[in-house]
């Protein structure tokens, strides 16, 4: 029952031959790996605007330079990325450039940059998105949080039902944001053009409007920082370049080309028809509704583009949804992270990465209260300092490769290295006492987080798996009584033998099974099961959904079916002990389950199957 209300919310299990089948066009691309960089002109030309405003009303004008330089920086970047993504077609994350390129250090330090702006991206973007609902619908202040969380959770039963069908969901109102937000600029130009744009009538500020500060450099680079928030996301469509349908490169750099020109437009339209309309910013009220208030008033559009801008925003954290997820796995496969993050879920998706990253994302949302402001400090450092890797690391690869063209394609993503790494120093100077501090001990500490796992996993492997010389050791096996055994096995190594060794030393019918939820491991076991010659029949089973649990139970089923006489089959299964209780986590638990399971079945319709586990512990 469980499972099919499961199927119900998320959809049937989808088999995993039809994972080519779940790439993207470049139409549903551009919804879900550019939501995030879109929909920042919601916010961004705000976050300058706070700034500047803290010298008061003059300094305003000052927001339309520096979204030009943010602008051309924009530009720089855009391009960069355009030359990673065919430098890395199987997807050029800043992880993976950095890693291969720069050495693992600078490669983690990347990845933990990545993974926290991706759950900062999810807390700013249902911030910001539930910010302009309740700009049109003050009488919602008081749920902030309670809709921030249905928000989140709305999010991740899009991503749970694979990625077709979020691209598919989420692609109709990201359109139409992006129809009513360029009809808005296109208005207000016109009527600014026409001279029939009136300004807003000027707020009474405190101090007399003079503001609270001097009109600093410094003041300028911390407006121009904060302004930078309209460049997060750019790099993620280098990330997923393998979502992408064939040919990947060529779809992929197209759509970073329309979301670079797109981004652009809109920031600059958006400052622009603030600046012209002297917009101040306010507590409860965000300064695109100001603007669209006074070029469309509070009529049907103005309504629709505010319930527009929401959406968008809180669709702008499906980019996080469709990155983090990602990222995690390849950390997972390398050894940095939980084994747990790599396993693809029912719906050709990585559920585990989407878990945690909505859990993370909420536990921030409840700390700062649903506030945006509050959490944009913390934003743009791991944005920069990825930025700042990823073309350094392109830097190198275009050095090392030498292919045609290289000196002009290294210099390009030199320009991006150098201007980003600009920008980085200029956040960290001026935002490291509003909150930024945060974000530089957490960089470091999710590194060594990393090592602390790939520690583990390297000290297991050697413990575990076996050396030249050894195999001929654990390769011969006794054999007593008539019971049936089945062994399910994920890999050869010491505890699988060891299971093996005490399996024959129950009974000469032993057979070996193992489940192909990963062909490339399933090869390698066979090829393993050949080379050392094991005299145990080695039993493949199919499972085209993933799942580990049903063929076995099946397979099971018919053996006791078979020969019924001679009772149940009798299972052994193999298990790591780790040393410490910290490491269960990371490992996927596979011998738990199915120790749950049998026990449940047990207790239900099943006749008695002896169930044994052969523990193999790990030393510290």
């Amino acid at each position: 029952m469980a499972v099919s209300w499961w199927n119900l919310l998320v959809g049937s299990p989808l088999p995993t031959s039809d994972q080519s089948h779940q790439r993207l066009s470049k139409t549903k691309a551009l919804a879900i790996f550019s939501s995030d960089a879109l929909s920042s002109v919601a916010y961004a030309t705000e976050e300058i605007l706070l700034v500047l405003v803290l010298a008061g009303t003059a300094a305003l004008h000052l927001s339309m330079p520096i979204a030009l330089i943010i602008t051309g920086l924009l530009v720089i970047v855009a391009i960069s990325y355009y030359q990673t993504i065919h430098g890395y077609p199987s997807g050029g994350g800043a992880y993976i450039v950095a890693h291969e390129n720069l050495g693992v250090w600078p490669g983690l330090v990347a990845a933990a940059a990545l993974l926290i702006d991706y759950v900062l991206t999810v807390a700013v973007s249902i911030t910001a998105g539930i910010l302009a609902v309740i700009s049109a619908l003050p009488v919602l202040i008081p749920w902030r949080v309670h809709l921030c969380l249905l928000a989140i959770a709305l999010i991740v039963w899009g991503n749970l039902r694979g990625v077709r069908e979020s691209g598919t969901l989420f692609a109709i109102p990201t359109y139409v944001f992006l129809a009513l937000f360029l009809l808005l600029i296109t208005t207000g130009v016109l009527q600014w053009g026409l001279g029939s744009l009136t300004p807003l009538a000027p707020l009474a500020l405190p101090h007399g409007g003079g503001g609270v500060s001097a009109l600093t450099t410094l003041l300028v680079l911390r407006a121009f920082a904060s302004g930078c928030t309209a460049m997060t996301g750019v790099e993620a469509i280098s990330n997923g370049v393998p979502a992408f349908e064939r040919p990947e490169s060529d779809n992929a750099g197209k759509t970073l080309g329309a979301m670079a020109i797109l981004l652009g437009v809109m920031f600059l339209g958006v400052t622009f028809l603030a600046h012209t309309l002297g917009v101040v910013p306010v507590e409860n009220e965000s300064v695109v509704s100001q603007i669209a208030r006074q070029v469309f008033g509070t009529g049907t559009l103005y309504l629709v583009l505010q319930a527009a801008t929401a959406l968008i925003l809180v669709l702008a954290a499906n980019t996080a949804f469709a990155d983090f997820p990602r990222l995690s796995s390849i950390l997972a496969r390398d050894g940095y992270a939980p084994r747990q993050l790599a396993n693809l879920g029912d719906r050709l998706v990585f559920s585990n990465g989407i878990a945690a990253l909505a859990i993370l994302a909420a536990i921030l949302v409840i700390i700062f209260n649903g506030q945006t402001h509050g959490l944009i400090p913390l934003y743009a450092v791991g944005v920069f300092l990825s930025f700042t890797l990823s073309q350094a690391g392109m830097v190198r690869h275009w050095q090392k490769s030498q292919a045609r063209g290289w000196r002009l394609k290294a210099a390009v993503n030199g320009v991006g290295a150098v201007a980003t790494g600009g920008v980085l120093l200029v956040v960290i100077d001026s935002k490291v006492t509003q909150g930024a501090w945060i974000i530089l001990l957490l960089i470091p500490a999710l590194v060594v987080l990393f090592r602390a796992v790939h520690q583990h996993y390297v000290g297991m492997r050697e413990q575990v798996f076996f050396r030249d010389g050894e195999v001929g050791e654990w390769r011969h096996f006794g054999a007593t009584t008539s019971h049936k055994v089945v062994l399910p096995l994920a890999s050869l190594n010491r505890a699988a033998l060891a299971a093996l060794q005490f399996s024959r030393s129950l009974s000469a019918d032993v057979t070996a099974v193992m489940v192909d939820v990963d062909a490339a491991a399933t090869a390698r076991l066979q090829h393993e099961w050949e080379v050392w010659g094991i005299d145990i029949p080695l039993v493949v089973l199919e499972s085209p959904y993933r799942s580990v649990v049903r063929p076995l139970l099946e397979y099971l089923e018919a053996t006791d079916r078979r020969e019924p006489e001679r009772g149940p089959a009798m299972v052994i299964l193999p298990e790591i002990v780790p040393a410490r209780w910290w490491q269960n986590l990371l490992h996927n638990q596979t011998t738990l389950l199915l120790k749950a399971v049998f026990l449940f079945r047990q207790r239900h319709h099943e006749a008695t199957r002896v169930v044994i586990n052969v523990p193999y512990h790990l030393r510290d």
